[in-house]
């Protein structure tokens, strides 16, 4: 048997999923589950994430890893409730102590210890794996944030935020730790990995109304993407993506997803009444 992914669209996100089964036809990995999150009541829902669960449970497969290619700020992450359903291990780029140190001093997360601990496993450069028989291998691919990666495996490669639908074009750099030559770089790297290769978006914005996809191959990219085909250099890039990010609102949804998200997940400690709060830094951000 060969490979296959099968791909779920979060639309109010606008977030692509992606169950991964490998060569074997029994192992299975999650990458960048959604956690459904009420921002007007701030009450979490997981009827996206069971979706996914009840699919892989109904293929029989054994979920082996959920994997998160950052720490996402435009939707929480469903990876604790997805390991509670089907088990798994928790993946994250070991860039993640970075972007942990961070938010923690802008949210005052005395909880949160910035060494990566709260996940499973972090994955350290051209670090191998096996999912099903197929072997991974990680691919940092910073620039939109400090621990971007990328999931590569036999013509497949789960990019993150890194790039969109050519359409669309390329991540934001503007958060911390972001750096635009850093972005240019690591899309690059994505383009050497072979034309033919399927490169699974993290979002897809689908702009005039055409239907989402969940991948184009790295030919349709280097060909047709708005801010960064073959002929255009890295000064050309740098310059249009700073000026565009200055402009660029923040994520509807930044300001709980990442207090979620830096911590594998999970939702912030209960205090004293036994409810959980979400911290809304003033004039921070």
């Amino acid at each position: 048997m060969t490979e296959q992914v099968k791909s779920f669209f979060h639309d109010q996100t606008k977030t692509w999923s992606h169950v991964f089964v490998g060569a074997d036809g029994s192992g299975a990995a999650i990458i960048d589950p959604v956690l459904d999150y009420e921002a007007s009541s701030g009450r979490t829902h997981t009827a996206s994430a069971d979706a996914i669960i009840d699919w892989v449970r109904a293929q029989g497969l054994a979920l082996e890893w959920i994997l998160e290619t950052h720490a996402h700020a435009d939707h929480l992450s469903a990876a604790p409730h997805i390991k509670a359903a089907l088990g798994g291990r928790i993946g994250i780029g070991e860039g993640i102590r970075k972007v942990q140190a961070r938010f923690k001093q802008i949210f005052n997360m005395s909880d949160l210890e910035p060494d990566g601990s709260v996940f499973d496993h972090l994955f350290a450069e051209g670090e191998r794996f096996t999912v099903g028989g197929s072997t991974f291998e990680v691919l940092p691919t910073p620039g939109h944030t400090n621990d971007s990666v990328t999931y590569v495996v036999d013509g497949h490669a789960f990019i993150g935020d890194t790039l969109f639908a050519p359409d669309f074009g390329s991540a934001r750099c503007d958060f911390p730790g972001g750096d635009a030559g850093e972005l240019f770089a690591s899309i690059r790297k994505l383009y050497a990995l072979g034309d033919d290769t399927r490169l699974y978006l993290c979002h897809d914005y689908a702009p005039e109304g055409r239907e989402p996809r969940p991948w184009f191959s790295v030919a349709e990219q280097r060909q047709a993407n708005r801010h960064v085909r073959d002929e255009t250099s890295e000064s050309e890039f740098v310059s249009m993506r700073t000026t565009r990010d200055r402009d660029l609102p923040l994520p509807e949804l930044i300001v709980p997803s990442v207090q979620v998200n830096v911590r594998a997940g999970r939702l912030p400690p209960s205090e004293d009444n036994g409810i959980a709060y979400i911290k809304v830094p003033l004039n921070t951000l």
